[in-house]
């Protein structure tokens, strides 16, 4: 018998080079619990190097039994784990939702400081996402940009507009959504979870 949950859950997944410390995630997972939503924030593993198979294994190890009660946000990198980690799930598993903050397929030469760089983030960019296959698991996507993002082409919100049938928002001038643009709350991820999960939220202060 599948196991029916009575717990609206969200795994916060950060994104390459972040902890669930940084920028806006501790404030996202104190204000989603206070709406009786419990957050985990994920602790990836290797986070300076990441890899496909070994996050995804490691989102496997760590989410059990996922359903309708369950929700995804993700940051950068962290969007790409939570993608393919759908795409792997038995085709009758149903998720509530999945916001993502600066997503990406494509990424500007700006997020690359090294060599070694580039070669963390070819297979992220060069395996390519079965967008039918995800899409199967829930029908509640979001996807938020900003127009001066210096890693993320802003062109990229079009693909997650056509292949996943995503929201898709451009925001001005909110950098990566990272430690480095000082973005310490995201009102916008808060109210989109509270009314994917159909809870009533108080009003979220910016």
């Amino acid at each position: 018998m599948p196991r029916i949950s009575m717990v609206k859950r969200v795994f916060i997944v950060p994104g390459w080079n972040e902890t669930p410390n940084d920028a806006w995630i501790p404030w996202l997972v104190k204000e989603a619990g206070k709406s009786g939503i419990h957050a985990m924030a994920v602790f990836m593993p290797n986070p300076n190097e990441p890899y496909i198979d070994s996050w995804v294994y490691h989102l496997n190890s760590i989410i059990t039994s996922p359903d309708s009660e369950t929700f995804f946000v993700g940051h950068s990198m962290g969007c790409q784990a939570i993608l393919r980690y759908l795409e792997q799930l038995d085709h009758n598993v149903k998720v509530g939702g999945v916001i993502m903050v600066a997503p990406w397929v494509h990424l500007n030469q700006a997020a690359f400081d090294n060599e070694n760089d580039i070669e963390v983030a070819r297979p992220w960019l060069e395996t390519p996402i079965e967008w039918d296959v995800v899409k199967k698991h829930t029908e509640n996507f979001e996807a938020i940009f900003s127009d001066n993002d210096p890693y993320v082409p802003i062109a990229d919100y079009k693909i997650f507009r056509e292949k996943l049938n995503a929201n898709t928002v451009v925001e001005n001038r909110k950098g990566h959504y990272d430690s480095h643009s000082n973005t310490l709350k995201l009102p916008r991820v808060l109210l989109t979870l509270l009314k994917m999960a159909g809870v009533d939220g108080s009003p979220v202060k910016s």
